[in-house]
């Protein structure tokens, strides 16, 4: 077949393929079960591959391109509009192989098999650390029903728990204690898994130079270095910082019109556990804004003194995110700008 292009529509089981000529006009509309997808193409003499970035396409991504296809991923709503009338599987494949031969799309990178590894490690940790937050507030709320009030912070619940366990708090029944020592177990178990895979994080990062580089943001730790440096393998697909910012969702929303600009508040579209990353780091960053000498530190509290410290901090995730995107494309690393 003369087939130059191929939207895929992925899926669990059953696929759906739509190649063109280098004409545009239609070879064939085929489904094909999740086993046959890689015999097909095999057979096909390489072409151009468009699927959307969902669930699965990393792995797609890197056996297709195996057999000597181009394999591009693209965002999935960035296929939206190219989707005629009704949605379905075949409608969508159509799109996807629109969308991909259009020379301003925006791709995504396909990831390595380790990189998805880290990420998954950062998956992990992050859904350990909502058990462990959801383990404490129900021990807190327990605990008031038996008019046992703590102070705020886990590591305050911790000391508490200790010490019912050590028998110095009265008041509390037998059977109570039998519950509130299961759940006090099960937050022992979490502790010691959430150790592990940051240990496992930690060992990733001395080894991986990217990640190193990164580290020496201000307001970027292991554990942002890390996700950045798995997130994106490839920095060249944004122009600019401000391309890689607006990917994490730290730009306004815009709706101008008429030539007037019309900013809001930020879009949060993109990866939104490297923008909670960033600004959790952001957060540090302003917090020792006085003691910071540079003019990093004079610019944040310059914004402080005329702007709500939330604001300043989505300012200053900004800012690193672009920092950020510069060390990645021209692989340097921090360097601190002198005051005037």
């Amino acid at each position: 077949m003369n087939v130059t292009t191929i939207g895929i529509d992925l899926a669990k089981s059953v696929f759906q393929l739509h190649g063109v000529d280098a004409a545009g006009e239609v070879v064939f509309r085929k489904k094909l079960r999740r086993a046959g997808v890689l015999e097909f193409l095999r057979d096909l003499r390489p072409c151009l591959i468009g699927m959307e970035a969902c669930a699965t396409a990393h792995f797609w991504g890197r056996e297709i391109g195996a057999l000597g296809h181009e394999v591009r991923l693209i965002p999935p709503a960035y296929v939206k509009p190219y989707v005629k009338r009704q949605k379905n599987d075949a409608a969508d494949a159509e799109a996807i192989c629109e969308a991909v031969t259009r020379p301003n799309m925006r791709f995504v990178p396909v990831k390595s098999a380790e990189r998805q590894g880290v990420l998954m490690l950062h998956r992990t940790r992050d859904l350990l650390m909502r058990q462990r937050t959801m383990t404490l507030n129900a021990v807190r709320s327990h605990l008031a029903e038996f008019g046992i009030i703590t102070a705020q912070g886990p590591h305050k619940i911790l000391t508490l728990i200790r010490a019912i366990r050590a028998g110095e708090v009265p008041g509390l029944p037998p059977i109570a204690c039998a519950a509130l020592e299961s759940m006090a177990t099960q937050l022992d178990n979490l502790a010691s898994e959430i150790r592990r895979l940051e240990r496992q994080l930690m060992a990733w990062h001395r080894a991986d130079e990217t990640s190193q580089r990164l580290e020496t943001i201000p307001g970027v730790g292991i554990i942002t270095a890390t996700a950045l440096a798995a997130s994106v393998p490839d920095p060249s697909v944004f122009k600019t910082g401000r391309q890689f910012a607006a990917f994490l969702g730290l730009v306004p929303r815009q709706n101008s019109s008429g030539g007037k600009d019309r900013l809001g508040r930020i879009s949060k579209m993109g990866d939104g556990y490297l923008r909670r990353l960033l600004v959790v780091g952001a957060t540090s960053v302003i917090r020792r804004a006085d003691s910071n000498p540079s003019a990093t530190g004079t610019w944040v509290r310059g914004l402080l003194e005329r702007k709500p410290a939330r604001l300043v901090t989505v300012a200053v995730a900004n800012k690193t995110a672009r920092i950020a995107w510069v060390i990645l494309a021209r692989r340097e690393t921090y360097r601190a700008p002198m005051t005037a």
